[in-house]
């Protein structure tokens, strides 16, 4: 696992950096099927289980990396601590709305909420950050805006597992980049904040003879242990891959968890995908594929500049 620096912006992809990412998005793509494993148990107690077991996995990884010096740096900053309890908040609700999701039957709008999870990032830099909208990038979020407000007029009301997941994942996102730590510190700072709550919900829920850990046998108790590592392990690969390669490629290798969620809601859980569904996916599918233009068109401009500068010299 490469160790933890400052992020970097890579003007190539590396080849470890794609191993790295591409294994972190295909283990998101298949973990629904995990959480149909677990669906049997209320989503609060899931999400429990994900917080206590993915702290000695993350503080595992910390020693190996040498970087428990940056978690004692940051119980002693105030801004730090506020913000990583902002973004635990933020990542609570998206695996709330998540585990619950997948587990009443609603995967496809899982995927359509990670689907517009980019879309949404894009508008959040716009407004908070300032950054410019290009015109392809305006006319993408347009679409993915068509797409909420046909599924919001099919059913009377907003889409909102789909509105949940890209609030609470581009929120998250959004301040994760004002948390100053790496990822993994972060992420282990995040659930270590979230333990003490996390373990007193197990604790009431085992006391109350409502709780699956222990008292309705072996499979369900491994099923809560694994939910550390399902957790933990895609989020640190991802943290290490994503800080060797472009952001361009990872704007374009982000659509591959959606993607397999999407197949899998529809040709393994068999969810119900009608005409309404289907019309929001190609508005999305189309806004997809404008921002990845909008995205390959500015790696270019780029590079042309670079070689420009470059014969310049």
């Amino acid at each position: 696992m490469a160790t933890e620096t400052a992020p970097v912006a890579y003007d190539e992809d590396t080849p470890r950096g794609f191993a790295f990412a591409l294994t972190a998005y295909l283990l998101w793509g298949f973990l629904p099927f995990y959480m149909k494993a677990v669906a049997h148990i209320p989503a609060l107690e899931v999400v429990a289980h994900r917080v206590v077991w993915s702290v000695p996995i993350a503080a595992v990884v910390l020693i190996l990396l040498g970087r428990t010096h940056d978690i004692r740096a940051a119980f002693r900053s105030p801004r730090t601590l506020g913000m990583a309890f902002v973004t635990a908040a933020l990542i609570t609700i998206n695996w709330c709305i998540y585990v619950w999701a997948i587990g009443a039957g609603r995967a496809v709008e899982t995927a359509l909420g990670y689907y517009i999870n980019p879309l949404f990032s894009i508008l959040l830099g716009a407004v908070f950050l300032k950054e410019s909208l290009d015109g392809r990038q305006k006319t993408a979020i347009g679409l993915a805006c068509a797409a909420v407000a046909l599924l919001a007029w099919e059913t009377g009301g907003l889409p909102w597992v789909s509105v949940g997941l890209a609030l609470s994942w581009g929120f998250y996102a959004l301040c994760k980049k004002s948390l100053p730590i790496g990822p993994n510190q972060g992420f282990f700072l995040e659930v270590l904040m979230l333990t003490p709550p996390a373990l007193a919900f197990i604790a009431y829920a085992e006391i109350n003879g409502t709780g699956h850990f222990g008292d309705t046998g072996m499979t369900d108790m491994l099923l809560l242990l694994g939910c550390g590592v399902v957790t933990a392990v895609p989020l640190m690969i991802y943290a290490n891959g994503a800080k060797l390669l472009r952001l361009s490629t990872i704007g374009i290798m982000q659509y591959i968890a959606p993607t397999m969620i999407f197949f899998i809601a529809v040709f393994v859980f068999k969810e119900p995908f009608g005409p309404y569904k289907l019309a929001a996916f190609v508005l999305i599918w189309i806004a997809l594929a404008i921002y990845t233009s909008s995205l390959l068109r500015s790696r270019k401009a780029r590079q042309a500049a670079a070689a420009a500068a470059a014969a310049s010299v």
